[in-house]
């Protein structure tokens, strides 16, 4: 599936839930960034407890991410009309514009993406102008502010939680990962999300032939950056942490010439915020050491030290660690607890999540 954020595809999926609630006995508001809430009416008036996520996908993205949080959203609202439930106070269901962040990243580069745009503009984390000003990646050259106005999605609400706030924010999501279906598991019960820092590590060494130097007067950066990727994985074993990297460029990029200039991503995460900290500054000395040409964790057994390179950092984006609200998690453990009786134990377990997600923001 593609469906990227405020393309005619977007459009089409948003019409198609702004029509549906409405339909359902919605009142639907859009904010300046897209946000779009539907609300149902409760005995009192109040700030509404909001199921969702997001309708935009990745390139590539999978069917249900984020998908289905909205869908599971509508369905409620659907039952909740059918079955003439009156709740005591609003309910609703809630679409965050461009979680993924993929055609509009943000960052000081294309490959310094942050998601969860416009639910940080709403939490005040993220200036509005800055999210409006986001261009899209591809060369294409749309901002967001652009393609708001242009899909007829630039709502008159302000974007911020004074204007709409939440009393609760529950967020249907698939796990993304092996756990449950390893486990034989039915529903996970979030328990927050994990720190993480996104970084581009530059290394710096000297080009040079590959016939005519040898290995001890080399300053080979792709050699260097490859050891301190292994390194990344290592510690972050030891710290019981997560290190990827998924982004790596080299330069002059010739068969026969060694690279003297390296670009990657390194993505860090943990459980919590003084771990990821520990890791992050192990990472930096340690990677001081290797650019060096120190042989540190045995890095340079077997091989010809040379004459080392530099390295710097830049850091991209950072999340600190989330911890859900307990009477949030409560509910969650306890539709579980009921719906699978007895068998509640063997079928759900408690977790982090070990991606970002909207609620991270409005957790915050």
């Amino acid at each position: 599936m593609s469906r990227l954020a405020l393309t005619d595809a977007d459009r089409q999926a948003r019409d198609w839930f702004v029509d549906t609630t409405r339909r359902l006995g919605c009142d639907v508001r859009i904010d300046a960034m897209g946000n779009t809430f539907a609300v149902r009416a409760g005995h009192q008036k109040g700030p509404a407890t909001f199921a969702g996520s997001h309708l935009d996908t990745q390139p590539s993205g999978g069917r249900y991410d984020g998908v289905l949080g909205v869908l599971a959203g509508v369905e409620m609202l659907r039952v909740l009309q059918e079955e003439g439930v009156e709740t005591e106070f609003p309910v609703g269901v809630v679409n965050w514009t461009n979680e993924e962040g993929a055609r509009f990243p943000v960052g000081a580069e294309v490959d310094a993406k942050m998601s969860m745009v416009s639910s940080g503009v709403w939490a005040g984390e993220i200036p509005i102008e800055r999210a409006h000003a986001l261009k899209e990646v591809g060369g294409g050259g749309r901002t967001v502010k652009q393609e708001l106005e242009r899909i007829g999605y630039m709502g008159d609400m302000e974007a911020s939680y004074k204007a709409m706030p939440i009393a609760a924010h529950f967020e249907l999501h698939i796990e993304q990962g092996p756990r449950l279906e390893t486990q034989k598991q039915r529903i996970g019960i979030v328990q927050g999300v994990q720190a993480y820092r996104w970084y581009t590590i530059t290394v710096k060494g000297r080009d040079c032939h590959t016939g005519t130097t040898d290995f001890a007067n080399r300053s080979d950066a792709l050699l260097t950056a490859s050891k301190m990727i292994l390194h990344s994985h290592r510690l972050a074993t030891k710290h019981a942490s997560l290190a990827s990297t998924g982004i790596l460029t080299l330069a002059p990029g010739s068969t026969n010439t060694v690279p003297g200039t390296v670009r990657f991503s390194l993505d860090i995460r943990t459980g919590d915020d003084p771990r990821l900290q520990e890791l992050d500054e192990q990472l930096k000395t340690d990677f001081a050491s290797i650019a060096a040409g120190e042989d540190v964790g045995g890095l340079n057994d077997g091989g010809t030290r040379g004459r080392g390179c530099s390295v710097e950092w830049r850091l991209d984006f950072a999340s600190q660690a989330t911890k859900f609200h307990p009477d949030c998690i409560g509910c969650v453990e306890g539709s579980a607890g009921s719906l699978f009786a007895h068998e509640g134990a063997e079928l759900t377990r408690r977790m982090i999540s070990g991606a970002g997600h909207d609620s991270v923001s409005v957790g915050d």
